[in-house]
């Protein structure tokens, strides 16, 4: 009875540290997940409002909004000229000390040219494109 008992002791002991472990994976990756949809986030608004206007409308660090306040950001734009881009990294800090960071460059817009049209050539029918892709898998 007292080596079973011993046996069972270890076994729970080391499913309890297993659980903690899985724990502590899933709220990291749940922060993974937060904080590169934040830094998304920040580099498309950089991207659509171009880096030389972003600096001039928008706070360079601080704390991002809620629901995620306990993530602090830091960007840093340096600024391109004529044919250099601009360099941009943006810092996304949990109040855990995780950190992420993401750089990248985007070109100045020269004079005032129009943005380009991103719109596609042929209208798009997507219930065509399912009604097809399903008479496709009822054939084989």
């Amino acid at each position: 009875m007292l080596v079973g008992g011993i046996l069972l002791a270890i076994g729970l002991t080391a499913i309890l540290v297993i659980a903690g472990r899985s724990l502590d994976m899933q709220q990291r990756g749940e922060r993974d997940i937060v904080a590169a949809t934040i830094l998304d986030d920040y580099l498309s608004n950089i991207l659509a409002e171009g880096p030389e206007a972003y600096l001039d409308m928008y706070s360079l660090s601080g704390r991002c909004d809620a629901p995620y306040d306990d993530y602090q950001y830091d960007i840093e734009i340096e600024e391109g000229a004529l044919g250099i881009p601009y360099r941009v990294l943006v810092t996304i800090t949990h109040e855990r000390g995780q950190t992420w960071s993401c750089e990248t460059y985007i070109a100045p817009k020269v004079g005032e040219e129009p943005d380009p049209i991103r719109t596609p050539e042929e209208p798009l029918d997507r219930e065509g494109r399912y009604l097809e892709e399903e008479q496709r898998n009822e054939g084989r």
